[in-house]
């Protein structure tokens, strides 16, 4: 394992929500870091920009009122997402709020800039920088981040197309920062062996869509609860860079699953209000067989810390 800097040398259970675009809320993150795990949500999630301000003080301030009331039991810190591709427009914005309220952890993604590193080094922030190979790895820690997330194939959003045993060996055969793997995990067995392979964290997205808290329609919710690896499509048809995406939705926008067209990644854009995509076409990573019905966070926390403890028993550790 990792010789982890703080905040992340203290989190009680090794997971990290992922920042969930749209989704994810001050709600969710706040249920699931005083569960114990990183609670994660995308800055262009508050809309408009200057709701960012009122949810950075929700948050900080519900997990100061926690940790007061709790001091046995401290809440896991939070993370926000910068989207740092040119077409994000807030980008600057978001980052001086975040700066304002000492975000502890910052998860980057589509772009690694020196700049935005610095801004989070600044006061003791940590940078994850989201990556899908071996190369784009070594940039991010050459341009200053403090750790990766290896997103492997079969995880939501926009994945990649490695294995994950073939992405953690080869960027543990040069890093020995803090790592997070993310491509299907769902259940606290697929924790531990993401540690097993060299992983520092477990990196959840899709399972965590279909909790109470999670601001998904109720149909998403039942989709991700009623769909398997079968009913994932890969495709950079909705944002010009390829994901994962749940083919029921698909169909529903009149589209063939199987006979998607490319997309020019040349007209990605982030920027804005381009949200519509993300409203109709609902992204999914491929661990949903292992989901079985809506729940609070707490809830499907409590289960994977109780299967967890379940694999480690059966390995003897």
């Amino acid at each position: 394992m990792s010789q982890l800097p703080p905040p992340l040398n203290r989190l009680p259970f090794p997971v990290i929500g992922s920042p969930l675009f749209i989704i994810s809320n001050p709600k969710l993150v706040i249920a699931q870091c005083i569960n114990g795990v990183v609670g994660a949500m995308p800055a262009l999630n508050a809309r408009p920009a200057s709701q960012l301000d009122e949810w950075l003080a929700e948050i900080t301030e519900a997990l100061a009122a926690w940790d007061k009331a709790h001091p046995d039991q401290p809440a896991a810190p939070f993370a926000i997402n910068q989207i740092v591709h040119k077409s994000n427009d807030r980008l600057e914005h978001d980052m001086e709020m975040c700066v304002k309220y000492k975000v502890p952890i910052y998860i980057t993604s589509l772009g690694a800039r020196e700049d935005i590193n610095a801004a989070a080094h600044s006061y003791g922030g940590v940078v994850l920088h989201d990556i899908i190979n071996n190369r784009f790895a070594r940039k991010a820690i050459e341009k200053g981040a403090d750790g990766l997330i290896a997103v492997a194939a079969g995880a939501g959003g926009h994945a990649g197309v490695k294995s994950p045993f073939a992405l953690i060996q080869e960027i543990r055969s040069w890093f020995d920062g803090p790592v997070a793997l993310s491509g299907s995990i769902s259940t606290g067995a697929a924790v531990l062996a993401a540690q097993a392979m060299g992983a520092d964290f477990a990196y959840i997205g899709s399972a965590f869509i279909a909790t109470e808290e999670a601001r998904a329609v109720d149909g998403y919710k039942q989709a991700i609860v009623a769909g398997t690896s079968d009913d994932i499509v890969y495709s950079n048809l909705f944002t010009g860079v390829h994901g994962n995406y749940l083919a029921p939705s698909i169909r529903a926008a009149g589209l063939d699953p199987d006979k998607l067209p490319e997309s020019d990644p040349s007209k990605m854009n982030f920027g804005g209000d381009k949200t519509k995509a993300w409203k109709d076409i609902w992204g999914s990573g491929q661990g949903i067989g292992a989901v079985s019905k809506v729940q609070g966070a707490a809830g499907f926390i409590a289960q994977l810390k109780r299967e967890y403890g379940e694999a480690r028993a059966r390995l003897a550790l």
